[in-house]
């Protein structure tokens, strides 16, 4: 059952290539003049990210069944299933709006997403005690969802930006939003270099103690940059570079570390490399492929967005997080990492919806506010997993 899930799982993924590359043919359409709906290669993208939905959900249902509880317990599991939401969120909303443009990007977003998901690993294992929980499916699938809907706000909000930021000058929004591109390479990066030395068998193993005083052997598959705070390197050949601060603790710690650390490094050499292919900032380049999608229909798609994802994120990350956190640990609220960004985020979000409703911000605002809740969303789901340690650092 395990292999049909993975089969499902990198069909979906393949199926999604093709999805993304039909919306990019939907926008070179010489028939401008018709409605999105009716050209034809947007309708072939999108029911071909139907069925990568379905390819993928099939590899939920069967991976569940051979597990015997939700796949949402760990790093792999849950990021696929976030991209999986994401892609789910895009279908409802595109259904609504009919907006090929949406498609371009959502669809590699979230290939990036699960390409990065397949970076960790992938076995079946026992849950621990504290997540033998129906708690479990009920709180971490609600709070995907809202996510991947809430990630269709970024999407959104940055073609928005890339078709209406001024390109023939450098400023600070010219910047940034090269800073967002780099960050979606770094993860593009990430996926290559991590593939290059899986291909090649690289492996640096090193030895420290656990909480037991216990001797633990962890491997490294990439080149240790940051190495154990109090460990021994058992290979000879490149070393780390620098310790792991005593403070990230956990026998993973450097490890988590050291990946986040190539995730930067390989994103700045791609970008670096794009740069000098393109000669322009990227966000420029893909401002002739935007310029005729509707902004005012994609800034309202940001709004709908976030007003759906918004109540069920909240409901998943906090008020389910917090009956959980009762049964579990005797407390509703612990100010572990992963409860405070969940709360960052969930008031990140309240602002968003206030600022627009409230005060008018349309437009550029709003989509300046979308791009950043992403980011909040996946520092969260990044930074907080890999390098800040609490009661989840389990996953």
């Amino acid at each position: 059952m395990s292999e049909i899930s993975s089969t499902l799982l990198y069909s979906a993924f393949i199926i999604y290539l093709f999805s993304t590359l039909f919306f990019s043919m939907s926008l070179s359409d010489k028939k401008s003049s018709e409605a999105a709906y009716t050209k034809k290669w947007g309708k072939v993208g999108f029911i071909t990210a139907c069925a990568g939905f379905a390819a993928q959900l099939g590899y939920f249902i069967t991976r569940w069944i051979a597990s015997g509880h939700a796949p949402v317990s760990n790093l792999f599991e849950f990021t696929t299933f976030f991209g999986m939401m994401m892609v789910l969120g895009f279908i409802v909303l595109y259904s609504i709006y009919r907006t090929n443009g949406l498609g371009v990007f959502a669809m590699p977003v979230a290939l990036l997403v699960i390409a990065y998901a397949s970076m960790f690993p992938k076995d079946i294992s026992p849950l621990i005690p504290a997540l033998q929980s129906d708690w479990l499916k009920i709180h971490v699938t609600t709070a995907a969802l809202g996510e991947g809907i809430l990630a269709i706000s970024f999407v959104s909000g940055l073609i928005y930006l890339i078709r209406t930021v001024d390109q023939t000058v450098s400023t600070k929004k010219t910047k940034w939003l090269e800073i967002i591109m780099y960050s979606l390479i770094s993860v593009v990066g990430f996926v290559i270099i991590s593939l290059a030395f899986k291909g090649a068998g690289y492996e640096s193993s090193f030895e420290v103690m656990n909480k037991q005083n216990q001797p633990v052997k962890i491997v490294y598959e990439l080149p240790a940059i940051a190495g154990p705070a109090n460990g021994d390197h058992l290979d000879r050949g490149f070393g780390p570079l620098f310790n792991t601060p005593s403070w990230m603790q956990g026998v993973n710690a450097s490890m988590k570390l050291n990946t986040f650390i190539w995730s930067l490094l390989s994103g700045f050499v791609l970008y670096g490399l794009l740069r000098l292919v393109l000669r322009k900032r990227i966000s420029a380049a893909l401002q002739t492929k935007v310029k005729n999608v509707n902004s005012e229909l994609l800034d309202e798609i940001s709004y709908r967005a976030v007003a759906i994802g918004f109540p069920i994120f909240s409901l998943g990350a906090l008020i389910f997080a917090m009956i959980w956190a009762q049964q579990a640990w005797s407390r509703f609220w612990g100010w572990d990492p992963k409860e405070v960004w969940a709360l960052i985020t969930f008031l990140f979000y309240a602002a968003y919806l206030h600022l627009r409703l409230s005060r008018g911000w349309h437009g550029e605002k709003s989509a300046w506010l979308c791009v950043v809740g992403f980011w909040i969303i996946t520092f969260n789901l990044i930074a907080v997993n890999l390098v800040l340690v609490g009661l989840h650092s389990y996953a």
